[in-house]
């Protein structure tokens, strides 16, 4: 049975005062002070992680109820033919919707899953560690690297290096400021790599976020792609286009995931702010996992509602009725 292993990599920071989310802040064109929005962020980045612990966990259960069936379909055919069935040629997911599919002639593949927190510079690497070992115990094992270079494209190919070299076979990057993501964007970011996963040459997968940027990327091992010139292009383009202009130069399958809004300005937060309202009412109905550290921070800053005040900014409704 071949292995395939999978990586959700997450590139965060330390939540320290000054250094972070700092457009939220008055020390730009934000309200809050540095420390509130830092916890603010602290709150996003333990959320973020425990949502990506429960979309793996999920694809686990999923991957052993499938190889459980196929190990029962083996011995049901073994029995029929009075030998082992044969299990060769292509690979099936263990992980996937067809895998149960499978049968003679195709190899079952046996999905590994690994969370990995990037962070920058070196020295931050322990105390990302004492970050998470302080808070408590968390569902799964977490891998902590450093990413290092020039720019944001050097840090980003590091840590994709880092994550091959560690023997990964598809990569889901996202960022930590991302309360709105949910449990069926990291589960169908990783099925859509799978879908790539084994095509010559390879494919990418992509969310945009709320600004012409990019809120999930990945590919697969065969994929000849990397993050150069993607932020702050030399010609102007935003990152999500620049991905786009990347993926067409070279011919590769790029798969469209739903967007999730990241937070960086206070008008991201303010939209923010709806959706983790609308995330933790629904989790008791869908069984989703939500911010609520997020949540919980907001209303202990008063920030828990937006509203807006009137105003005329509409098309004409004097026909609406007539």
């Amino acid at each position: 049975m071949r292995v395939r292993k999978n990586v959700v990599l997450l590139f965060s920071k330390p939540p320290v005062a000054g250094l972070v989310k700092t457009r939220l802040t008055t020390l730009k064109d934000g309200v809050f002070a540095p420390e509130v929005a830092s916890a603010l962020y602290h709150c996003m980045l333990f959320d973020v992680v425990e949502i990506c612990c429960a979309a793996l966990a999920q694809l686990e259960e999923k991957a052993a109820r499938t190889s459980a069936a196929l190990a029962a379909a083996g011995a049901a055919a073994a029995d029929a033919e009075g030998a082992p069935a044969a299990l060769a040629g292509k690979p099936v997911s263990a992980a996937s919707g067809d895998a149960g599919l499978a049968g003679a002639g195709a190899e079952p593949v046996r999905d590994e899953y690994e969370l990995v927190i990037s962070t920058t510079p070196a020295s931050n690497v322990e105390v990302m560690r004492k970050l998470f070992e302080d808070a408590g115990t968390w569902p799964r094992e977490l891998v902590f690297i450093a990413d290092e270079g020039a720019s944001f494209d050097e840090h980003y190919n590091h840590a994709f290096a880092q994550a091959w070299e560690r023997g990964a076979d598809v990569v889901l990057s996202m960022g930590a400021d991302m309360p709105a993501l949910t449990v069926p964007d990291v589960v169908g970011g990783i099925e859509a790599l799978h879908g790539l996963w084994g095509r010559p040459g390879g494919g990418v997968v992509l969310a945009p976020d709320q600004e012409m940027g990019v809120s999930l990327v990945g590919w697969t091992r065969e994929t000849a792609f990397d993050h150069t010139g993607v932020f702050y292009n030399q010609e102007g383009l935003t990152v999500l286009p620049a991905y786009i202009a990347k993926a067409r130069e070279r011919n590769l399958p790029a798969l469209y995931l739903p967007a999730v809004p990241d937070v960086d300005t206070m008008a991201d937060l303010m939209h923010n702010i709806t959706l983790v309202e609308a995330l933790n009412y629904c989790a008791a109905f869908d069984g989703n996992t939500p911010p609520w550290r997020t949540a919980d921070a907001l209303a202990q800053m008063g920030w828990s509602e937006v509203r807006v005040p009137p105003n005329d900014l509409h098309d004409p409704r004097d026909q609406i009725d007539v």
